[in-house]
């Protein structure tokens, strides 16, 4: 049979429901009257209403019926212009309306095509999207870009002898453009390490990135550091993103606490210590990258190998030159040093003049500070912005730190120890009266005698210091302050 026009808009025409079903948004017709001609499976989906129901009727008596809170039909019937409306139908669901008009020979409205999406899925994942983008610049803030002026806040303080020795140490390595892995427990400064292997390096003046590698959400690290490519993915800038490491260029990456880096980030950041090459996300182009890394953990990265919970390929090309912190408890020596850094500190920073009792510092050099330097940093911002007296006195201290101080005092200098405990002594005090009657001794000094005499009988009973502040009603530091007075004269 020959094709002819008549017999393909036959065909069109038959098959015209099965074409409708093929679009993926649902589609709505309707005639200048308002009634409903053809929809389709599409439309049914997005509403749950069947086409039994709505073919043949009118629209105005459909939106009465279903609790639409919108339609296009009369508004493009009465305009012959195409309108976009939001219709939110009677389970809540929101739904975009595009309607157009179909005009006769005569240019009149003939019949109205609404275009039918689901925005409520669309809403769902902008919100999304959004959060995503949100979490991003929370995570964004964890990566700091430090230039020397910072760095000149966050000073090497290094008296003790180990602590010589390893800022020395510093310096020979810093010459180098190895690779640094810096080991010790929290809080002992890695992070000063790191800018100061930065800042006395040839590398002074470019970037310093740090990266806290357990802040970063898996899903996130590596499109954090390497970047993106434009449309890598839904929410993706435009024009892609500059990575973490493209940031670093010509400087130094610091990633601290590496021992937390994501197994599958693993292998790829060994491919920056090898090549120094890496792929954006989402793109296919290599680029090159000229870093120093500097890592710091608080792990033992010898027993996460053993473990299969760190590769050992990346651990052996981050330990090229090792550099392990010892914990504040085995360098003394610097301890007061550091709490007279961080007090002068906070003191300016408070607008406040404090200085140390010497039964503080005394308190300070026998604690075993079990948080290393940031707990020392962070209870001397804590007692400035506290104190109203001018002097931090041990009755200032944690509890913790005074019960430490209250066993050790009878042993360290400069409190005195407790006196040997025989018979509790006679106090004397009628030979005493008597020696002020005679006028041999002032009242300042019989008094001073009769003082020495109560604490020491107190302290031959009650065998402790804070046992006999307590019962005194007197602080700690002032029954030691009264006991050094009697011991020099």
């Amino acid at each position: 049979m020959a094709v002819t026009n008549d017999n393909v808009d036959e065909s069109v025409h038959e098959y015209f429901g099965r074409i409708l079903d093929l679009i993926s948004d649902g589609i709505y017709i309707s005639d200048r009257n308002g009634r409903t001609l053809r929809v389709n499976s599409m439309y049914e989906r997005l509403t749950g209403l069947k086409k039994s129901s709505l073919v043949g009727r009118n629209v105005e008596a459909l939106t009465s019926e279903y609790n639409f809170d919108t339609i296009l039909n009369p508004r493009i019937v009465k305009s012959g212009k195409p309108a976009t409306q939001v219709q939110t139908d009677r389970r809540g669901k929101k739904l975009v309306l595009n309607g157009y008009p179909i005009l006769d020979e005569s240019g009149e409205v003939a019949l109205v095509v609404t275009f039918v999406r689901d925005v409520t899925l669309m809403a769902q994942l902008r919100e999304q999207i959004l959060s995503q983008r949100k979490l991003i610049e929370k995570y964004r803030t964890n990566v700091q870009y430090i230039n020397e002026e910072s760095d000149q806040r966050r000073p090497l303080i290094a008296h003790s002898p180990v602590m010589v020795a390893l800022n020395q140490q510093v310096e020979s390595v810093a010459a180098t453009d190895a690779t640094v892995l810096l080991q010790g427990e929290t809080g002992v400064g890695k992070d000063v390490f790191a800018r100061r292997i930065h800042q006395t390096s040839s590398r002074v003046g470019k970037p310093f990135v740090k990266v806290d590698c357990p802040t970063i959400p898996e899903s996130l690290f590596e499109s954090e550091l390497f970047g993106y490519a434009p449309g890598a993915f839904s929410g993706a800038h435009a024009k892609g993103k500059l990575g973490l490491l493209e940031m670093a260029d010509k400087g130094t990456l610091f990633l601290d606490e590496i021992g937390e880096l994501p197994h599958n980030m693993q292998a790829k950041l060994l491919r920056v210590l090898q090549d120094r090459e890496f792929m954006r996300v989402g793109s296919t182009k290599v680029r090159k990258v000229d870093v120093r890394v500097v890592s710091a953990t608080n792990r033992d990265l010898e027993r996460e190998v053993h473990a299969k919970r760190f590769r050992s390929d990346l651990f052996y090309r981050l330990r090229v030159a090792v550099l392990t912190l010892p914990p504040l408890r085995d360098r003394q020596s610097d301890i007061v040093p550091l709490a007279t850094h961080f007090l002068e500190r906070y003191a300016n920073r408070y607008k406040k003049k404090l200085v140390f009792d010497a039964d503080t510092l005394a308190a300070f050099s026998t604690y075993q500070w079990p948080g290393n330097i940031r707990e020392i940093e962070n209870l001397i911002q804590s007692l400035v912005i506290t104190n109203q007296n001018g002097k931090i006195l041990p009755s200032d201290l944690p509890s913790n730190m005074v019960g430490h101080l209250s066993q050790t005092c009878r042993d360290t200098a400069p409190f005195p120890a407790d006196p040997p405990a025989p018979a509790a002594p006679d106090l004397g005090f009628s030979d005493l009266v008597g020696e002020l009657d005679n006028g041999k001794r002032g009242l300042k000094a019989i008094m001073a005698e009769i003082e020495r005499k109560i604490l020491s009988y107190a302290l031959n009973k009650h065998g402790s210091h804070a046992e006999v502040a307590k019962r005194f009603k007197i602080d700690r530091s002032t029954l030691f302050r009264k006991l050094r007075a009697q011991k020099r004269s």
